[in-house]
């Protein structure tokens, strides 16, 4: 959807997801410790879960793509012309993260499957993703262009990590990269709304103006100093909740 919703709507998603990974991931480290089989399995749970909720996100995606008023209705080509291509490339996107989540789910729930399949298929999702918008903003202003053009930072430096978490499996530096840059991708598509469809009647911004392409660039700076900044905090409430979990324990027992 080319308009404000459309990038608040996958900008929710991935703040959401963010937000998680950046409670899970230090919660699973400080455990790893501990590897009863009782907790193996409450992980177990939670990455169904968090897959399934992940799948669920990406169908809510392409039905919105889909169905909004002025959207193509599954109708690709008509009358010697493509119908709602931008439209179409946001599900092509959705799509492959919806298979991301299904494959995780079945390497849960299957254990033939190899080790690091569900990294390597959420590597080529977000490969998917940068690729996709690669092309999506030829012949645009230059602000629309160089606005996607940092996305594309956040989305190529997630697919690296991921592609590198299949050799380096449970590596938590790894883990909580991606993490801050998930959480780049969803303040950052809130803020591409807002530059290029402002809401509430705000002014709109000139999009051939270089001084704004030139603050454009250090707020996306600001951005993932933001993402780190929760990141950290996150880790650091996890790891003081971790302690004084186990101290309760030593002082009962």
């Amino acid at each position: 959807m080319a308009n404000f919703k459309g990038h608040a709507l996958p900008g929710s998603f991935f703040l959401i997801v963010g937000l998680w990974w950046s409670v899970k991931y230090p919660l699973k480290y400080f455990h790893q410790k501990g590897k009863s089989s009782q907790l193996i399995r409450h992980y177990q749970r939670l990455e169904i879960t968090e897959a399934a909720i992940r799948t669920l996100f990406s169908v809510i995606g392409i039905l919105a793509e889909q169905f909004v008023p002025d959207g193509p209705h599954l109708h690709l080509y008509n009358e010697n012309h493509w119908v709602k291509l931008m439209n179409w490339q946001h599900c092509t996107m959705y799509l492959f993260f919806a298979v991301s989540g299904i494959t995780d789910i079945l390497t849960c729930l299957i254990a033939h499957i190899p080790l690091g399949v569900d990294r390597l298929v959420l590597a080529v999702a977000a490969f998917t993703e940068g690729f996709l918008f690669y092309y999506h903003v030829h012949n645009r202003p230059p602000l629309d262009q160089h606005i996607h053009s940092l996305l594309l930072c956040a989305v190529f430096g997630g697919a690296l990590s991921i592609f590198l978490e299949v050799i380096l499996r449970d590596n938590i530096v790894l883990e909580l990269f991606r993490t801050s840059l998930v959480l780049l991708q969803g303040t950052w598509f809130w803020q591409i709304g807002f530059v290029l469809f402002p809401p509430f009647g705000t002014p709109e911004w000139d999009q051939n103006d270089h001084s704004n392409i030139m603050f454009i660039t250090m707020c996306f700076c600001w951005h993932y100093l933001v993402a780190l900044c929760i990141v950290a905090i996150s880790y650091c409430l996890v790891s003081w909740y971790v302690q004084e979990k186990r101290l309760l324990s030593r002082f009962s027992s």
